[in-house]
């Protein structure tokens, strides 16, 4: 390989592996693509993102097949709609559009290969900046993270745009110039246009830093995550965590770890201004009290001392009713989940789900006494929201169990056990 700059080793890929170039066809993905070919990566294979949103988009598809074909890289071209109205905006659509594709293509242990470089690293550093992102987001782009079912590999990010361009034009590489790179209406060109040539003009340097602090960010973030890993082993089961211990951490540590438990679940970080509400209104609540916070994609609840966080939940069933033979799976409404029957069945059974509404009674088998569902409810510790959820069943207008917690005592309903699964 040229001196003046060295690709890193491929990471460890399961055998059979594939592995994936993002190719643009612009100068970067080009210079990547040579050097990927010459060093005999085994499953090397290109990949092209028609987007549709420029008028030689389709003459860009040709010329990216047309240098896969001249040296032997399978090529596959992927078409994308992009959402007209997307709140990040059109950056941000074009990107999740391009991923998205991307991603379905990936087999399990399966590697992408993007051709970020240096002065990308920096331009996300400050963007991020502005956005007054903290150090995971300042951390920016990593060599390698995952990307399910595979793996995202960058292997520019310590290679400047320089050293790029003098690459390509030393091998007489042809590569396509996007006008969208130079329109100053998006963030990132307005950027690469207008700001960074001041900020070179003043700090030569300030590629380098700026990926340079990247690099110290990304330590710093994973500090906190080892940290947050402690604390969080510390309050919680995962599912949920216990208010009085998360309130007795000073609060950047709490807010770490709650940041953490987030991400870990699979939700987005809601704004600065969100962990003031959290905190107000749901973890300084009265004890007795049944708060609730809805934060973009996610909520919070509190119950006796337990802090939960789910999917926003919709209406309860109410007063509805299903019959049910215990024969098939029977898939409840308003996400609460699935009720399957095991057992003998000496001959068929009529059996009516229903929801509770309240004054229910049942002796559970064990019990020497009927016994309210609230009070059953209470001492379970089940949490109010999941009660009106809980599916009952009934054979002859009796209550015989409630989901598979309580068995009515006396009861065989054929033999029938069920089994209750939440999504």
């Amino acid at each position: 390989m040229d001196a003046a700059f060295a690709i890193p080793e491929l990471p460890a890929l399961r055998k059979g592996a594939r592995i994936w170039l993002a190719y643009s066809g612009g100068l970067d993905s080009t210079v990547l693509l040579h050097r990927l070919h010459e060093a005999g990566v085994p499953g090397l294979r290109a990949v092209h993102v028609h987007h549709g949103l420029q008028a030689d988009a389709d003459a860009w598809a040709r010329h990216c097949r047309a240098q896969c074909r001249a040296l032997g890289v399978p090529f596959t071209l992927l078409r994308v709609a992009i959402q007209a109205r997307h709140p990040a905006g059109p950056e941000a659509a074009a990107r999740e559009a391009r991923y998205a594709a991307l991603r379905e293509r990936l087999r399990s242990g399966d590697l992408l290969v993007t051709a970020h470089h240096r002065r990308d690293q920096a331009e996300t550093v400050l963007l991020r900046l502005l956005r007054g992102s903290g150090v995971e987001g300042l951390a920016a782009m990593r060599p390698l993270k995952a990307l399910p079912p595979g793996q995202l590999w960058r292997p520019l990010l310590e290679v400047s745009r320089m050293q790029l361009r003098a690459e390509a034009e030393r091998r007489g590489l042809y590569w396509i110039e996007d006008p969208h790179n130079r329109a100053p209406r998006y963030a990132r060109s307005f950027l690469r246009e207008s700001v960074w040539p001041l900020l070179e003009m003043r700090w030569p340097q300030a590629e380098a830093s700026l990926a340079r602090a990247a690099g110290h960010c990304a330590e710093a973030a994973q500090l906190l995550a080892e940290v947050a890993t402690q604390d969080l082993a510390l309050l919680g089961d995962g599912e949920t965590l216990g208010v009085a211990a998360l309130k007795s951490l000073p609060p950047a540590r709490r807010r770490n770890a709650l940041r953490h438990w987030l991400a870990q679940r699979g939700y987005e970080a809601p704004p600065t201004a969100a962990w003031d509400r959290l905190e107000r209104e749901v973890l300084d609540a009265r004890e007795d009290a049944r708060p609730l916070l809805r934060l973009g994609d996610c909520e919070f609840r509190r119950y006796r001392d337990r802090l939960y966080l789910m999917a926003p939940l919709p209406p309860a069933p109410g007063a509805l009713e299903l019959t049910w033979d215990g024969r098939a799976t029977l898939r409840l409404p308003a996400g609460c989940g699935t009720l399957r029957a095991t057992g003998r069945r000496a001959r068929p059974v009529e059996l009516r789900v229903r929801f509770p509404q309240g004054g229910e009674t049942l002796r559970p088998e064990g019990g020497t006494r009927t016994r309210t569902l609230k009070n059953l409810f209470q001492e379970a510790g089940v949490p109010p929201w999941q009660r009106l959820r809980t599916p009952l069943i009934y054979r002859e207008g009796a209550l015989v169990s409630v989901a598979d917690r309580w068995r009515a005592a006396g009861e065989d309903t054929e033999n029938l056990r069920f089994t209750w699964t939440v999504a």
